[in-house]
C-alpha cells in the first residue's frame, strides 16, 4: 500500500471519528490527511517532513479559518450560548412520543426527532403520546394531557 492511500485512509477515519466525537476538530484533520495523500499521489510532495509539514500547516489553516463557521452545523444550538437567545420554554406544549416506559417517574420521550430524558407524574407507555409542560436543562418534564394555553 502507498504512502499517499495510507494518508488518504487515515484523513477517512478522521472525518468518521467526527461523527462520534463532536469537537469539530477531528474532520479537519482528516481533510488534512487527504490533501496531504492527493499530493503524495501526484508527486507534488515526496519527503516525510514535507508530509507532517503540509499536514500541519493545511490542518491548522482550517481549523482556524472554518471551524467556527462549521461548528453550528455539527453541534447545533446551546442553549447557553452567548450569540443566541435561550430557547428552554419553546417547547413547552409541544407533543412527544413515548419512547421507553417511565418507571418510577423516568423515561425517554422524542420531541422533534431528538430523544430526551423525561420526568412524568402520569404513567405513561412506549407509543403513547404526551406533552411538554417544562423544559429542565437536559430533561422534559411532560404530563399526558396537554397543558392549558395561558
Amino acid at each position: 500500500m502507498s504512502t499517499a492511500m495510507i494518508w488518504i485512509i487515515i484523513g477517512v477515519v478522521l472525518i468518521l471519528t467526527e461523527l462520534m466525537a463532536t469537537s469539530i476538530v477531528a474532520v479537519f484533520l482528516g481533510l488534512a490527511a487527504i490533501v496531504v495523500g492527493i499530493l503524495l499521489h501526484f508527486g507534488l510532495i515526496e519527503s516525510a517532513s514535507m508530509q507532517y509539514s503540509v499536514f500541519g500547516l493545511v490542518s491548522l489553516l482550517l481549523l482556524f479559518t472554518a471551524r467556527g463557521r462549521f461548528k453550528s452545523w455539527f453541534v447545533g444550538f446551546t442553549a447557553d450560548s452567548e450569540t443566541q437567545p435561550s430557547s428552554l420554554s419553546q417547547d413547552i406544549g409541544d407533543r412527544v412520543t413515548v419512547l421507553l416506559d417511565f418507571q418510577q417517574g423516568q423515561g425517554r420521550v422524542v420531541l422533534n426527532g431528538v430523544q430526551w430524558d423525561a420526568h412524568s407524574n402520569d404513567i405513561l407507555k412506549a407509543g403513547d403520546v404526551a406533552w411538554v409542560i417544562a423544559n429542565k436543562g437536559i430533561h422534559l418534564e411532560v404530563a399526558a394531557n396537554k397543558p392549558q394555553s395561558s
